[in-house]
């Protein structure tokens, strides 16, 4: 399953490299992609656990930049 969110408070494309690499090792995730111009998560994983990986791919995100956030 292949969803697009918008990022909240995104403010550096460095971040966003970083979200991105620990977001692709979660289990279940097939390919992820953080773009700091867009502003965008696009998050591609297991249909049957897709909502348990959003909440990790949220975590991931916090841990590199804690004010950003996955608009739902």
């Amino acid at each position: 399953m292949k969803k697009t969110y918008k990022l909240i408070d995104l403010e550096c494309a460095n971040c966003a490299a970083k979200m991105q690499a620990a977001i692709e090792k979660l289990d279940g995730v097939h390919s992820a992609s953080v773009n700091f111009m867009t502003q965008k998560l696009t998050l591609d994983a297991d249909e049957e656990r897709f909502e348990e990986i959003l909440k990790k791919a949220a975590d991931c995100i916090k841990k590199v930049e804690p004010d950003c956030k996955i608009k739902l």
